[in-house]
């Protein structure tokens, strides 16, 4: 299994964008040090905990200052950009890191985002799901460097026809902003049961992820991207599939837990993300998985019934026992948090499960079932 970390960042509202911006990268030159795959920062215009508005900046940044681990936005909210735009930074980026870089899209999960950015009917998956798909039509036309012009529902693009000078006349050549490559590895992320997300990856072939919210929402969301992936002509490769959960690992079950009730994941979870998992109906999964009542939920309930917390060794039962129920996955990809105040215990976790977790994670075979 590989193992990967995704930044939202889940920041304390009261940390300033400095700091934020400094946490982000810090984790990004750690998770390379240890030996992580890959690092995703996420994109949000209106979550104080989620407050990252354009990740290229720190992927730019961290990239510096790394050697190894691949970095990728997820995701750029292609509704909020103009896809010309948009292209030709992803394009350049790509370049940059050479190698170093894969593409997440989505169709954002806030309408107050897309308030923001002039889209009244955020709420509608279906209209912001059709942008995403003229978003990244036009994108990959620009990426091929034909020209074409396009007048669409959403936006107008184009890429105009390079014209030649005399020999050795460079002025009218145009820059190739195409991505490393000729075209990035593109990853979508499925969030609800029945995510369209997973449909329109698996139509296109793409990397897909899910946000862990129950073992009946992980197996849809597989059965949903293998069958779009084959009735398109695509492999549906587990090892391709990213999830992400929350994970945290020290010496001992007890020890890891209180570092995550008493530490910033706790914090965050009483605080934030438990009211939006009643809101958004993830907390029904798993309730659903421990046979339990909406009234046994609190935060000691979702560390023992949800995350994945303890030794080396517990988290590798839990782990493995998630695979064996719902068929497994290629990359773990870990929920950050902010832990910037201290970061030994959260690094020395991430240590833990690069060399003791891990290489005990049986890899998924390649199957389109």
């Amino acid at each position: 299994m590989e193992t990967g970390l995704i930044v939202h960042p889940y920041m304390r509202p009261e940390r300033t964008a400095r700091q934020t911006f400094d946490w982000c990268v810090q984790q990004a030159i750690e998770a390379d040090k240890i030996g992580f795959d890959s690092i995703m920062f996420s994109e949000h215009a209106s979550q104080r905990w989620e407050n990252i508005p354009n990740p290229e900046l720190i992927i730019a940044a961290a990239a510096r200052q790394t050697e190894q681990i691949k970095f990728a936005p997820m995701a750029h909210i292609l509704p909020h950009h103009n896809p010309a735009k948009l292209a030709i930074m992803v394009g350049w980026l790509s370049q940059i890191l050479e190698g170093r870089y894969f593409l997440g899209v989505g169709a954002g999960a806030y309408p107050d985002a897309s308030y923001i950015h002039g889209i009244k009917s955020g709420e509608d998956t279906q209209f912001t799901n059709e942008m995403v798909r003229e978003s990244l039509d036009i994108m990959e036309r620009i990426w091929k460097r034909e020209p074409f012009f396009y007048e669409g529902r959403f936006w107008n693009a184009g890429y105009p026809e390079e014209k030649h000078g005399d020999e050795g006349d460079d002025q009218h050549k145009l820059a190739d902003l195409s991505p490393w490559g000729g075209a990035p590895e593109i990853a979508v992320t499925g969030f609800s049961a029945k995510s369209p997300s997973m449909q329109f990856a698996g139509e296109r072939g793409f990397r897909p992820m899910s946000i862990f919210s129950g073992l009946d929402a992980l197996k849809m969301h597989w059965d949903i991207y293998s069958t779009a992936a084959e009735a398109n002509g695509h492999v549906a490769d587990r090892s391709r599939y990213h999830v992400s959960q929350t994970v945290f690992v020290a010496d001992t079950d007890k020890e890891a837990k209180r570092l995550v009730m008493d530490g910033p994941i706790g914090y965050c979870f009483e605080r934030y993300l438990i009211p939006i998992w009643w809101r958004f109906g993830m907390m029904d999964g798993f309730i659903k998985d421990a046979g339990a009542d909406r009234a046994d939920v609190d935060l000691e309930w979702v560390v023992d019934n949800v995350f994945c917390v303890g030794s080396p060794d517990t988290v590798v039962e839990k782990i493995n026992t998630l695979f064996e129920a719902s068929g497994g996955w290629g990359t773990l990809q870990i929920e950050s948090h902010d832990y910037s105040d201290d970061p030994a215990p959260w690094f020395n976790s991430l240590a833990m499960i690069q060399k003791e977790v891990a290489p005990k994670i049986s890899l998924p075979t390649a199957v389109t079932v």
